[in-house]
């Protein structure tokens, strides 16, 4: 049986009560980020940052970002399988929010959070509005990193679906 300890959920944190927080959906090849309202209240697709085969991770174009919009916060997906239980790719997203950590401002808090099946629910969702997928990888990353973002958002007032 898995520990519960594994598994994000929402605490209480040292996350400011306002400004803008940055999401990240961790991909192998894309990495889509999401920005927050100043409040908190709304999430929106931001940028997707991409890393080349064999290449690390784009850390200064992440941090560029992190300055530019003043971000209090950085939430990181989790990828977790179904059952709920970390394979490669969360393990992949540790080590990332990790090394984030270790590059931002000492007082930015970094937080994992789960992401199951949000890069799913966009697809299904842009295909359910009648629209097309195809060549639009990067969007769709954005946009999941959007919904990720904005569960974390809808959890800590409480008014989480």
């Amino acid at each position: 049986m898995m520990e519960r300890e594994h598994i994000p959920s929402f605490h209480h944190s040292n996350i400011p009560p306002a400004g803008r927080i940055l999401a990240v959906d961790w991909g192998q090849r894309r990495i889509g980020l999401a920005l927050s309202d100043e409040t908190q209240t709304l999430a929106q697709p931001l940028t997707t940052l991409t890393r080349r085969a064999g290449k690390r991770f784009p850390m200064a174009q992440l941090l560029d970002q992190v300055t530019r919009n003043q971000v209090v916060s950085i939430i990181v997906g989790l990828p977790l399988d179904e059952a709920g239980a970390e394979g490669d790719a969360a393990h992949a997203a540790r080590e990332l929010a990790d090394a984030i950590k270790r590059r931002v401002n000492e007082g930015l808090e970094v937080t994992m959070w789960d992401e199951r099946m949000t890069t799913a629910r966009v697809l299904a969702a842009v295909r359910e509005m009648g629209g097309s997928t195809r060549g639009r990888k990067a969007d769709i990353d954005a946009m999941a990193a959007a919904l990720l973002l904005q569960h974390y958002l809808d959890t800590k007032k409480g008014s989480a679906l």
